[in-house]
């Protein structure tokens, strides 16, 4: 909850778009919209779909394709089409592992594709993870570190670890404040 509070400040403003990433940190981020902010939301995850469809404020666009069972996230062919033609203001990702060296990281390649098309498409990219998963390498990169503009994760990130994504570009934003 507190990292889905802290990211809740980088949404933008009215009038702008928003990618949502299938996963539990990004779908309690999308539960926090604020009710009168007037946005275009994109997501592959049926289950901020279903909790953002009946938002008034909210132009809901579902990406379509196979479902997973297992994360309830589209991917597939028609997701990778329609995500090379958009370009939004910010994605709100969600990462297995992240570190200097493999960037973010997913363990299936049907997600990493869909996380790598997400990522490509948007302007500033905000990854939403505990710090579990900070200096770990998942099995499939999907998108280098230098990608990342911010990542919001609670106050247990390692100093070394902050340090290494601080040096190369990444904000550091621990939910909650200082440890």
């Amino acid at each position: 909850e507190a990292i889905a509070r802290a990211a809740t400040e980088f949404l933008p403003l009215s009038g702008a778009s928003v990618l949502f990433d299938a996963g539990t940190t990004t779908a309690r981020v999308a539960a926090m919209l604020p009710p009168d902010r007037e946005l275009v939301v994109v997501t592959n995850s049926v289950p901020i779909a279903a909790r953002l469809a009946t938002a008034p404020a909210v132009k809901l666009q579902l990406l379509g394709g196979r479902v997973r069972g297992l994360t309830q996230a589209a991917v597939g062919e028609q997701v990778l089409r329609a995500l090379d033609t958009m370009r939004v203001d910010i994605a709100i990702i969600g990462t297995n592992g992240i570190s200097g060296r493999h960037g973010l990281a997913t363990p299936g390649s049907d997600e990493a594709a869909v996380k790598r098309a997400m990522v490509r498409c948007a302007n500033y990219v905000v990854v939403v993870a505990d710090s579990s998963k900070v200096g770990h390498e998942d099995f499939i990169s999907f998108a280098p570190i230098d990608s990342v503009d911010a990542l919001v994760t609670d106050a247990e990130i390692s100093a070394a670890d902050r340090a290494q994504l601080t040096e190369r570009g990444v904000e550091v934003v621990l939910a909650g404040g200082q440890p």
